[in-house]
């Protein structure tokens, strides 16, 4: 006879031992070389009788056959039931787990950034980092280097998720328990930096950084930008300056040196510095938010106090590109005053 099984059609030779109605479909129960086989009569396309003779098993019964087939078919149905039951619980359990694990990821990375923000006479400060996941690879930090000086920082590790929450980590491990020799000696504070980043990472990893040490006393800026964007100084008269890269990405060679730059700041002056997450934000047509929306949202607003700005700046954005974020939006605005608190 021949069969219909899914797309293809097969031929078997078979001894008929009975038809059995189940409601309305009727079973062809058949002997075959490889045991007893049951076939819906419907998916039969063509059977022919041959000339060999076709013997019933001594004591067949066609009713017990039945019946045992059936409850046997009923248990593999059951077991298939309940091994897909137990899989589809164990995904939930093991989502769960991830879940819960990636929420405690979140907690403790929060606790990276900076908690507190050291307190200086000459310049008002805030940082923000909107992530697009969970956890991500951007970075910033305000360092209390003593002496009336703060160390800003912000970072962007190479790669997106857990992988590069774990680079940002370590970075961040490295800038802190380096930080001492940053007041004096900045250009071997970041040599040391980059070595320990080098030998605790794969070769492929990396982190753009920019790294200022601003003396509260003398008003000055002094800088090293590894590869990040440009820093955006905006004076008091609205005219811009850019703090371009003066060395190399993190983390790429075991040999690295850097240069470092430096600003006088004044009254009225506004330094911010930001990762690729904010300016290439993207809106419905494809268009990049850009560096001179950000440049025009801080002349404008300048007014603000900086904490007021960020939040006002990553409304912006995220008014312009409203789908879901792509990268971690990471921003921080200084604002330099005079020597009151006004």
């Amino acid at each position: 006879m021949v069969l219909e099984a899914g797309r293809e059609r097969v031929e078997r030779i078979v001894d008929p031992l009975g038809l059995v109605a189940k409601g309305s479909t009727w079973y062809l129960v058949a002997r075959t070389p490889d045991g007893f086989r049951t076939y819906r009569v419907s998916r039969i396309e063509d059977a022919r009788l041959l000339d060999a003779r076709s013997e019933r098993p001594e004591n067949f019964d066609l009713a017990a056959y039945w019946k045992l087939s059936t409850e046997q078919f009923q248990d593999e149905v059951s077991r298939a039931i309940e091994a897909h039951r137990r899989a589809i619980a164990e995904k939930q359990e093991a989502e769960r787990r991830a879940a819960q694990e990636l929420e405690i990821a979140k907690q403790v990375q929060a606790r990276l950034f900076p908690q507190t923000l050291p307190p200086l006479t000459t310049l008002e400060y805030a940082g923000i980092c909107v992530q697009a996941r969970q956890v991500g690879g951007d970075y910033y930090d305000f360092l209390d280097l003593g002496h009336g000086r703060l160390g800003i920082v912000i970072g962007d590790i190479a790669g997106k998720g857990i992988a590069a929450a774990l680079l940002m980590a370590n970075l961040q491990a490295n800038l802190r328990s380096q930080c001492a020799i940053a007041l004096d000696q900045p250009q071997r504070f970041l040599r040391s930096v980059n070595r320990l980043f080098y030998e605790n990472t794969d070769d492929s990893a990396y982190a753009t950084l920019f790294f200022a040490e601003y003396d509260d006393d003398l008003r000055r800026l002094r800088y090293a930008n590894c590869g990040h964007l440009s820093a955006v100084l905006v004076r008091s008269n609205n005219t811009l300056e850019r703090l371009d890269s003066t060395c190399t990405v993190l983390g790429l060679f075991k040999e690295w040196e850097c240069s470092i730059g430096e600003r006088p700041l004044f009254p009225g002056d506004m330094l911010a510095l930001y990762t690729d997450g904010l300016t290439e934000s993207f809106n419905n047509a494809g268009e990049e938010f850009g560096e001179q929306r950000l440049i025009e949202a801080l002349r404008r607003r300048r007014e603000l106090s900086s904490r007021a700005l960020l939040a006002s700046i990553v409304d912006d954005v995220q008014q312009f590109s409203p789908h879901e974020q792509h990268d971690d939006i990471t921003l921080l605005v200084a604002k330099c005053r005079g020597n009151s608190h006004a």
